[in-house]
């Protein structure tokens, strides 16, 4: 079959996998390992190393390469402030363990002789961003766990590959005696190390010194990137094998810690190239499995993997951070989580034949081992780690706040009646003056710049279920809602209207936030439309009393807003949307003064009918249809 329809499907495998998991909540990297097993050893569809022959190992590489270096680009020193000594210790003291543990337990549960089960073990201290970042992206459990486990997994991948070549290293030298064999080639591979760390941090100079000069164009910075990470990778790979992953990694931190224009922009566009070689490679490596590895699997490997569960990792994360000031539910919740992905199976794969090679039998029983640790690894923590977040309670659900940027009288108003219904609201302004009614309400406030707070970590943007821009610059609310759209999605961030004659209104809708209200209204008329006593008023929709009579009920200029449900999400009305109600659900209307169309005999009839539901149903205290002020 051609090559190029085997090559789209690996694609669309691992993007549907994706999705599959972004709309279920299910893991995505387990989703990537059953679609792969499907695509090969099930159905022989895909068979990597005979359909790419001999790229298949330079690309996979290659591609590892660019995944490390857009992890590293997620790594902002100032994560550090809370999870600096937690990282410190576990990429440390918690890694010599790790490895330590991993190679007895290899040896003595798994009987595969001393050489290959400490290189083994080596690599097993990586974690990775292949199956981390996948697995933080559906959980909430706080930035110190958040940022430990990301930075542990990111730094502890080049480690790892280094400990496999010290060990092959090591083995591969019989001329001379073991210790002098073990010091040379300790300050060969560390010399070698520290010169693919500074090629990194060089790279990473350049590109800062060339990009804010104007001496690459904007359409060519990207590529230039793309073509830095790969040339330092194969000029330290080529010097000492693997280091080259420290190069990358060293460039990727080296450049998210430089204050750079256009980085958000690069490091978006380099999360999207991320997501397709994660899957595409996840995919592959999962169909490179065959029968015949899968049957040199042996029932003595399944103790082992007892052993690197529940012994290995939680002694290798438990023992560094005693006596550190991290609550123990989040040192329990990281001494679980270890998943292992695309750099396990791929150094696995390289160094087995090496070994193999220099006459080790047990060599060949290293890469069903390391799918099998891939795999139980993935189902394990993939699964459970959400569960274990809640028992643990550090897991902060998902976001459900609503942050509105702008405090006021309008904004205020609109919070006052959205923390009615139970909904989180943060008012975010750079004036302390216009955050006082808001604080005087009750109402959640942050002070500083919204976009600057978001950028530093002092407001978290995934703890927001939607973004209300509603100051009185509409430049700046369009400004918000391109960063934010981003971020949170684009479904989720919302301006108020263009003044007229602003210069705002010929922008594209790409760099604007959906229009609230059918009207889109900017602040200057809502704020006239608060002086004349509009006011929020809300509704429960029930069996017998529809939205559309709701409509009937509105006099023509009231507006519907916001839609709130039981689970307390917020849906919105804009100018292009109209959001779908269902029983139960609350709806925000605003509405002039006289508004309700019904009088006050009928409001009283209302509230009666309230009171016996309330008598007849117990817990049920308000009619449907009865809307009162917010």
């Amino acid at each position: 079959m051609d090559l190029t329809v085997k090559l789209a499907a690996i694609g669309a495998i691992g993007i549907f996998a994706q999705w599959v998991a972004w709309r279920t909540g299910w893991p995505a990297i387990a989703l990537m390992l059953a679609g792969g097993i499907i695509a090969g050893p099930i159905t022989g569809f895909i068979n990597p190393e005979q359909d790419f022959g001999a790229l298949y190992q330079p690309a996979v590489k290659l591609a590892v390469a660019i995944i490390l270096f857009e992890g590293g680009l997620s790594l902002n020193f100032r994560e550090l402030k809370h999870a600096g000594w937690g990282v410190a210790r576990l990429v440390t003291l918690g890694t010599l363990i790790a490895w330590g543990l991993g190679s007895a337990a290899l040896h003595y549960a798994a009987d595969i002789a001393w050489e290959p089960a400490i290189l083994f073990g080596g690599i097993l201290v990586v974690t990775g961003p292949t199956v981390i970042g996948p697995m933080l992206r559906q959980l909430r459990i706080g930035n110190r766990p958040r940022d430990i486990l990301k930075w542990e997994g990111i730094v502890n991948d080049p480690i790892g590959a280094l400990l496999a070549v010290l060990t092959l290293a090591y083995v591969n030298t019989t001329e001379v005696s073991p210790g002098s064999a073990l010091a040379d080639i300790g300050m060969h591979v560390g010399l070698a190390s520290l010169f693919a760390i500074g090629l990194g941090i060089v790279l990473a100079w350049l590109v800062a010194y060339l990009f804010p000069r104007g001496l690459v164009p904007e359409f060519l910075k990207v590529p230039v990137v793309f073509a830095l990470v790969i040339a330092g990778f194969v000029i330290a790979d080529s010097v000492e094998h693997e280091t080259g992953l420290l190069t990358v990694t060293a460039m990727g931190v080296a450049m998210a810690n430089m204050k750079m224009e256009s980085f958000g922009e690069m490091r978006r566009f380099k999360e999207s190239v991320t997501i397709l070689l994660i899957s595409g490679v996840f995919v592959i490596l999962s169909a490179t499995l065959d029968w015949e590895l899968i049957q040199r699997f042996e029932l003595r490997f399944i103790l082992f993997l007892v052993l690197l569960l529940f012994v290995v990792r939680p002694l290798s994360v438990l023992v560094p951070l005693l006596f550190s000031s991290i609550p123990w539910k989040e040192r329990l919740f990281m001494a679980w989580i270890a998943p292992r992905g695309v750099v396990c199976v791929a150094i696995t794969g390289l160094f087995a034949i090496r070994l193999e090679e220099l006459g080790f039998q047990d060599a060949g029983a290293l890469m069903p081992l390391a799918f099998a640790v891939v795999i139980i690894t993935i189902l394990a923590h993939g699964f459970s780690a959400k569960w274990l977040a809640q028992k643990l309670d550090i897991d902060q659900g998902p976001g459900r706040s609503v942050l509105i940027v702008g405090a006021t009288r309008w904004s205020i108003e609109l919070a006052e009646a959205l923390v009615k219904r139970e909904v989180p609201v943060t008012i975010a302004d750079n004036s302390f003056l216009a955050l006082r009614r808001a604080r005087q309400k009750g109402v959640e406030t942050f002070h500083g710049e919204a976009l600057e707070a978001i950028h530093e970590d002092h407001l978290d943007i995934f703890s927001f279920q939607s973004v209300i821009a509603a100051t009185d610059n509409d430049a700046y609310n369009s400004l918000i809602c391109a960063e934010l759209g981003p971020e949170i999605g684009r479904n989720k961030v919302f301006q108020l209207g263009n003044e007229e004659n602003n210069a705002t209104k010929g922008l594209p809708s790409a760099l604007k936030g959906r229009m609230l209200m059918n009207s889109s209204a900017g602040l200057i008329e809502l704020l006239s439309r608060q002086e004349q006593g509009w006011d929020f008023r809300q509704t429960r929709i029930g069996e017998k009393y529809s939205l559309n009579d709701l409509r009937a009920r509105l006099s023509g200029k009231s507006e519907l807003l916001a839609v709130v449900t039981s689970e307390r999400v917020v849906k919105f009305f804009t100018s292009a949307a109209k959001p779908t109600v269902a029983e139960g659900d609350y709806v925000i209307a605003y509405v002039p003064p006289g508004g309700d169309a019904a009088d006050e005999e009928e409001k009283e009839a209302q509230k009666e009918r309230a009171r016996e539901a309330k008598a007849s149903q117990g817990e049920n205290g308000s009619d449907p249809g009865d809307m009162v002020p917010a």
